[in-house]
């Protein structure tokens, strides 16, 4: 099942609209102020989730009406809404989930997001960050392929402290082997040069951000 979260980060009307209409989506999640921008393309959720401290509740309380469960979140609870958003997706058996509007002004927040994407990990299910111009994802151990080439550039940056036995394959610049560490930026920029790449990794765990520009 394939699962769509929207949160409260920065989105834009025509490339949500395109993803959708593209995108085979089983499911929709809105988290909180998400709902507002689903709002405008006139798109209904399967589920809204949060603590409703930012969405504006004139168009929570239209959705109310609607035929769409609705999970009301403690303010003072340990999780973010997108968290929160994303344990449900993993509670509804989603084997591929994508994550929109996680990006923003919040930095916090979208560090954080970027976080929670190794609970998906950690469940074995495919978990991406996407916006107009950047897909995030955590990969681990074993060979990770890369063919898609609408992005110019691929970094890699290490989520645990160190990411060990790493080789890449079809890059401009290669790895044997290697070992990075948290505090290196060595894995920034790099660019895939043939039909098809490989990141080799034997333990920890990778943020990879392909970007288009």
């Amino acid at each position: 099942m394939i699962t769509l979260i929207i949160s409260g980060g920065d989105i834009e009307e025509e490339f949500l609209k395109s993803f959708i209409q593209k995108q085979k989506i089983d499911k929709v999640i809105v988290a909180d102020k998400g709902l507002e921008i689903l709002n405008k393309i006139n798109t209904k959720p399967n589920y809204i989730i949060g603590d409703f401290d930012s969405v504006n509740e004139n168009i929570l309380n239209e959705y109310t009406k609607k035929n769409i469960e609705i999970v009301k979140l403690n303010p003072e609870k340990d999780y973010t809404d997108t968290h929160m958003a994303l344990k449900l997706a993993i509670e509804l058996k989603s084997n591929q989930i994508y994550i929109l509007g996680a990006l923003g002004k919040r930095m916090d927040h979208a560090i954080a997001n970027i976080h929670i994407l190794k609970e998906a990990l950690d469940n074995n299910i495919s978990c991406k960050i996407i916006d107009k111009n950047n897909e995030i994802e955590l990969i681990t151990s074993g060979i990770t392929k890369v063919k898609d080439f609408k992005y110019n550039y691929i970094s890699l940056i290490p989520l645990t402290t160190n990411v060990t036995g790493i080789t890449l394959k079809g890059f401009k610049y290669l790895l044997d082997n290697a070992t990075l560490e948290i505090g290196h930026s060595i894995g920034v920029s790099n660019e895939v040069i043939l039909d098809e790449a490989e990141i080799i990794i034997k333990t920890g765990i990778l943020v990879m951000i392909k970007s288009k520009d």
